[in-house]
């Protein structure tokens, strides 16, 4: 894969807000982001944030009271997706707070993804989900520039799963010959271990 850019991550998104504190208030309390040194040198309203490796830069709007209306939620919407332990946990605490949110669920080769989707105060749509039961699996040659067909994708998927399990039985058979060959050990010496 080629990276003509020399990137190494993603570092931030920056977001508009009506309010920076009341989103600032959104992003610390419900997504556990923690306010960073902004440099002084900004000559307009906004803060910065960061957690799980990335940041988050909150911008004031200039015209607040003509940003775009909050709309219904839905999925298909631009979003930002964060990974959680626990899609229970999440839809408890978003219960909690009374925010408002739409539960999905995509269905991929066997593997099932669970997604929920709210907004922050200002319309963005935000994801939690558990997308990393679902292997990412590179296009390449051919592939690349094309949509993978669900079949191919869930070949691929197998053929990843099938040398995974190869691998670990390997491990685990090579864990029982060395039990085996292992040399006799005196009781009366293992006191001391």
């Amino acid at each position: 894969m080629e990276n003509p850019l020399h990137l190494k991550s993603l570092n931030h998104i920056s977001l508009i807000c009506r309010s920076v504190e009341a989103s600032l208030n959104f992003y610390q309390t419900v997504l556990g982001f923690f306010p960073i040194r902004r440099p002084g040198s900004f000559n307009f309203n906004g803060a910065w944030l960061f957690n799980y490796g990335i940041g988050i830069h909150l911008l004031q709007s200039e015209d607040p009271q003509n940003m775009p209306k909050i709309r219904h939620i839905n999925p298909k919407d631009r979003h930002i997706s964060f990974q959680c332990e626990s899609m229970a946990t999440v839809e408890k605490k978003l219960k909690e707070m009374e925010i408002e949110y739409v539960k999905c669920r995509v269905e991929e080769g066997g593997i099932y993804i669970d997604q929920l989707f709210f907004h922050d105060p200002d319309g963005c749509m935000i994801e939690i989900c558990n997308c990393d039961n679902l292997p990412v699996i590179p296009l390449v040659g051919d592939s690349v520039g094309s949509v993978c067909s669900r079949l191919n994708c869930n070949v691929q998927q197998q053929q990843i799963q099938q040398q995974a399990a190869a691998i670990v039985n390997q491990q685990q058979q090579a864990v029982t010959n060395l039990v085996q060959a292992a040399i006799p050990v005196q009781e009366d010496y293992l006191h001391c271990a």
